[in-house]
């Protein structure tokens, strides 16, 4: 039976700074488990199986059944339900809310942080088989309970049309079902295995256009398996990394993301570098094209793309600097005296690898990079110490629940979900009775914040100060974001405000100094923040986004949501430190408000970039404007917002906002005008903080009604559609958001709304 494990790392080859804290792998023990315990997890397995086409989104349940054994839940009290007619009562929320954090509390290492899924995309698995397939190391990573489970994930998750999607509620795309169909070929699948399932596969992609037609990235792929040629790629030329900074297309310029995927690219790129031809791919070459392999015109296959993958599509000016630097440029460089150009490249590019890996522990900044720099480690030296270092944090990106295992975005989202699980129990004013729960959860904190900048010229790696910040999910990954700081310190900072016999000791002052220290670091000329650093180059620079898939990925924008949490946290900073750099944060906080005026939507909506959508970009929206002393009554834009989420409430008195709503940018209900609660959760928390209940709290009263209705019979809250999202174009899991924001809204309705005259 599986096993999840928290703060485990018992390999020579794991590094670490805290022990570990945070980290969540899962590990298969053929002894462990009795035939009960086996029994329940596979009906779970076969009710999924059975409804994957109605509800695509596992409910984490493989975790929810252990930690059941492991943090029972003594006593459990009776469920609450309330008709549209009735009176809300004190009794009736409360009972709510015990029922609601009792069952969080079980869900909670003992680390202090709460693990979960934070799955979604389907285009992450195939890199990191790819790559192991490779390097010859997927038996020895991967297991074969392993590689089952991620093969009971891949056909759970195939569409009804036999193709896959960029994500797991999304439509069928060639760079999802070709690189699934790899995967699962060597993953040890025959062409005509899956009952069916690998043919339909295979005929979606040939009646698609064959995998000549899939996305740049794929085809970066497929050429590192051997089953593309690189002649059929743009190029990704190391050279840019030798250009000086000053031009504004550097890649240091550009969006940490995109610079650390496209820095290990560039390397396999320069190198045209191609792994062992097996059989299997062999095999492969036969399978995935309409023709012959010997008679593909690769120079055409360059641009092709499916229209099914074209989100953004490359404009004129990208044809012609592909085809300059393909037919002119590329030529120069792979011989002599270019070639020794090359080689200069490729050794900068390895250095600014290496940095990256060392500084992360070898986790990286993400599942992309985390594969790419692995695989150019092996590139470099099959041998190499750290290429060994790579290979244990494999596991820190794989989650199982009962649709399978899968490839996770980041190595959790541990920091960002405690931070709001923190803040949503105190704001139920019960924290008294969890105590333990919330010392744990204080105590992961300050376990997670990052106390020192990386090392050397920061300049020189292209990276912003780190020291005081918070991570999304780690302290070992440690890559400091402008968000998760002022979250992690504003659930710090409310935390030293309890008394220590229930929160724990607080966090010294100077790390409270320190944090506010990056957050005004953060901060742009146009007092907005992005996420990970400064913008520091020019949207303009999108036109050369060679992504097809993604939108606004070249550069670090500004974001209504980081903007905001930086905002409240100042805000919350400066009344428990009014003295602490007062001018200096009066002014971030007045330049950050009037940012999010500025970008507020004409029809009073913000657009959530990170959360699905409108009303995610709202509740940031309204609350740093609350926060910076706006009011409904003295602020047109609070104004707006009220407008423009009351005009969205479903019949049934809640939310339900589709993640169609993120790529096409108009807000779109669910299919069926279904509620869901986490939209539902933030709507009413918008609301609240925008002084709703003396105006008229029906529409609050109706929405937490819907919430009461939905809490299950042991506490929990049922899992539905996906909530996160990235680059406009791709979901992704937030698996506590169903349990975190019902308690945080009903929190904030039981001690602001509930009693209001």
């Amino acid at each position: 039976m599986w096993k999840l494990k928290i703060a485990e790392g018992n390999s020579p080859w794991l590094r670490s700074l805290n022990n570990h804290v945070g980290r969540q792998i899962w590990e298969y023990d053929p002894d462990l488990g009795t035939p009960q315990q086996l029994q329940e997890i596979e009906e779970a397995r076969q009710i999924f199986r059975k409804n994957r086409f109605d509800n695509k989104h596992s409910s984490d349940l493989l975790m929810r059944i252990q930690f059941a054994r492991e943090n029972p839940n003594s006593a459990v009290l009776p469920q609450v339900k309330v008709k549209d007619d009735d009176y809300v009562t004190e009794e009736v929320i409360t009972t709510t809310l015990r029922r609601a954090l009792s069952y969080h509390s079980t869900l909670q290492a003992h680390d202090g942080h709460w693990p979960g899924d934070y799955g979604g995309p389907m285009f992450l698995m195939p890199g990191l088989v790819i790559a192991l397939s490779v390097t010859g190391a997927l038996s020895a990573v991967l297991s074969k309970e392993h590689q089952r489970e991620m093969c009971r994930y891949l056909y759970n998750h195939q569409n009804k049309d036999g193709g896959w999607g960029l994500h797991i509620e999304g439509h069928s795309t060639m760079f999802g079902t070709a690189l699934t169909y790899v995967t699962l070929r060597l993953l040890g699948e025959g062409a005509s295995d899956g009952d069916g399932a690998m043919e339909k596969g295979r005929q979606w992609i040939l009646d698609h256009g064959s995998a000549t037609a899939i996305t740049s990235w794929g085809k970066m792929w497929l050429s590192v398996l051997g089953v593309f040629e690189w002649t059929g790629n743009n190029p990704l030329p190391p050279e840019i990394w030798l250009l000086p900074y000053m031009l504004p297309f550097h890649p240091g310029r550009m969006w940490c993301h995109c610079r650390m995927v496209y820095l290990p690219m560039s390397y396999l790129y320069g190198k045209r570098f191609v792994g062992p031809i097996t059989p299997t791919v062999l095999s492969l070459r036969r399978e995935l094209f309409n023709v012959p392999y010997h008679e593909i015109d690769w120079d055409r296959a360059r641009n092709e793309c499916a229209k099914e993958d074209l989100y953004y599509p490359h404009p004129l000016v990208q044809d012609i600097l592909w085809t300059s630097l393909h037919k002119v440029v590329e030529p120069i460089l792979l011989r002599w005296p270019g070639k020794r150009l090359r080689e200069k490249a490729l050794t900068t590019v390895m250095e600014h690898i290496h940095y990256e890996d060392e500084n992360t522990r070898y986790l990286c900044i993400g599942p992309v990079n985390k594969v790419l720099n692995m695989l150019c480690c092996w590139a470099e030296d099959p041998n190499s110490e750290a290429f060994k270092l790579h290979l244990p944090r494999v596991n820190d990106y794989l989650w199982l629940a009962e649709d399978g295992m899968k490839m996770q975005g980041y190595n959790g989202s541990q920091l960002w979900d405690t931070a709001f699980a923190v803040q949503a129990i105190i704001s139920t004013n019960l924290y008294e009775e969890y105590d333990t729960t919330v010392r744990k959860a204080h105590t992961f904190i300050k376990n997670s914040q990052v106390v020192d900048d990386c090392p050397g010229d920061l300049n020189h790696w292209y990276r912003h100060i780190s020291k005081g910040a918070w991570p999304f999910s780690t302290a070992d990954h440690g890559w400091p974001i402008s968000d998760c700081t002022a979250e992690g310190l504003k659930a710090a900072l409310s935390l030293s405000r309890l008394p220590s016999q229930i929160a724990g000791e607080p966090i010294e002052v100077k790390r409270f100094y320190d944090a506010v220290n990056i957050i005004l670091s953060w901060q742009n000329a146009d007092g907005g923040f992005a996420t990970y650093e400064l913008t520091r180059s020019y949207p303009w620079l999108e036109l050369i986004n060679p992504a097809e898939t993604f939108g606004d990925i070249v550069i670090d924008y500004p974001y209504v949501e980081c903007t905001s949490a930086a905002l409240q946290a100042l805000v919350s900073f400066k009344k428990l430190y009014p003295g602490h750099r007062r001018e200096e944060i009066e002014n971030c906080i007045r330049e950050a408000a009037k940012f999010i005026e500025r970008i507020q939507a004409a029809d009073g909506s913000w657009y959530g970039s990170w959360g699905v959508c409108f009303t995610y970009g709202t509740w940031f929206g309204v609350k740093g404007l609350v926060a910076a002393a706006r009011n409904y009554d003295t602020c047109p834009a609070i104004r707006k917002a009220c407008d423009f989420l009351l005009s969205k409430q479903l019949p049934s008195g809640g939310w339900g906002e589709s993640y169609l709503s993120c790529q096409d940018k108009v807000y779109t209900n669910i299919e069926g005008n279904k509620a869901h609660l986490v939209n539902t959760s933030w709507a009413m928390l918008s609301l609240i903080d925008a002084g709703q209940a003396e105006r008229d709290p029906e529409p609050l009263h109706r929405a937490a009604k819907l919430l009461f209705n939905s809490q299950m019979e042991n506490g929990d809250f049922p899992q539905q559609e996906i909530m996160g999202v990235f680059n406009k174009n791709c979901m992704i899991t937030y698996a506590a958001y169903r349990n975190i924001f019902p308690i945080w809204a009903l929190g904030e309705y039981r001690t602001r709304v509930l009693n209001t005259p």
